[in-house]
């Protein structure tokens, strides 16, 4: 049996034919606020162009941008700092920000001292 996706009581066929404003209503506090000020020039023209080309690997640096029903099932290049990391837009990431699912930092793992190291940061003590 599987089960159906809701987001704060809407199905998802409902939530796609709904309006930017519509989804606004749903939504948190803070991104409502963000989405009834309206979209920006940049994040207007990215949406443009996923309509355009549902298919293709579409980047963007707007990791502010909130995922709206619009962006369903389409995968996006999202800027992390310094590469384009592919991400697919599944139901449950409605309302949160891009940004959000690229981490910018990598974690540290540290090993023994490199090639121009000195003799004694070399120094391991047997006990």
């Amino acid at each position: 049996m599987v089960r159906e996706f809701y987001f704060k009581g809407k199905k998802l066929d409902e939530l796609k034919g709904m309006s930017v404003d519509d989804f606004a209503k749903i939504c948190r506090a803070r991104e409502r606020r963000t989405l009834r000020r309206g979209l920006t020039e940049v994040q207007k023209k990215f949406l443009k162009r996923l309509e355009k080309n549902p298919k293709k690997f579409n980047k963007t640096r707007e990791r502010e941008m909130i995922i709206i029903p619009q962006m369903l099932g389409h995968k996006i290049g999202v800027h992390n700092g310094k590469e384009y990391v592919q991400l697919e837009i599944r139901p449950d990431m409605l309302g949160h920000r891009l940004g959000e699912f690229m981490l910018t930092r990598r974690l540290v793992k540290h090993s023994a001292p490199g090639f121009g190291a000195t003799r004694s940061s070399k120094y391991v003590p047997l006990k």
